[in-house]
């Protein structure tokens, strides 16, 4: 097995699954650490089609700080430094280049997208080799079993605990957009003076 597993995604935010489920894939397959690679912001907006992104800064800020008191993890920002959002395999490429050894790891949510959306598929599974984290909702062996092409591929399968399956980075956005919007509100009918007091109170109760 690959001594890095590298882990791609928005991560807009970062999020206990994210970071516990990339931890247990570690440990599974015995790998030391787990390299987190997020793409650009510009991609998340303008091809993935998310309504809000975090600025890459932001991001990669979220990931150091996340990152300090875990000597498994860690985070570059290749992908932000491109002109261009670049292909997985590509980016694969330019770790191994820099003296990395690392395999592909991946959601089982990104397995139905391998075969048409994805490129140089093949080659990363021959070069690389591709970790897959099944998911409650999702059988990763049962989608490969049924797929010619997922068969073909040397893939292995991790199987985490179900715990983390309503984590989502799209759930923690809503949470603080309705943060922000009554924060706004409690600003909108409190005199001034007091701010967000009342609130801030409250946490003691």
């Amino acid at each position: 097995m690959a001594r890095t597993l590298a882990f791609f995604g928005a991560f807009n935010p970062p999020t206990r699954a994210h970071i516990d489920l990339a931890d247990f894939a570690r440990k599974t397959v015995g790998a030391e650490d787990v390299i987190f690679v997020p793409s650009k912001s510009v991609y998340i907006l303008d091809e993935q089609k998310k309504g809000f992104a975090f600025s890459d800064a932001d991001r990669i800020e979220m990931l150091k700080t996340i990152a300090a008191n875990r000597p498994w993890m860690r985070w570059t920002d290749i992908e932000m430094k491109q002109p261009e959002q670049p292909k997985t395999y590509h980016t694969l490429c330019m770790l191994r280049e820099q003296g990395e050894d690392p395999a592909l790891l991946l959601g089982a949510d990104k397995l139905p997208e391998l075969d048409q959306l994805w490129c140089y598929v093949q080659e990363m599974a021959d070069e690389f080799g591709i970790v897959c984290m099944d998911r409650a909702d999702m059988d990763c062996e049962t989608l490969i079993r049924e797929s010619p092409f997922l068969t073909s591929l040397h893939m292995q399968v991790v199987h985490v605990p179900d715990t983390y399956k309503n984590i989502s980075s799209s759930r923690i956005r809503e949470c603080l957009f309705h943060l922000h919007s009554l924060r706004s509100e409690l600003q909108s009918l409190l005199p001034p003076e007091l701010g967000t007091m009342p609130a801030d109170l409250m946490k003691n109760r």
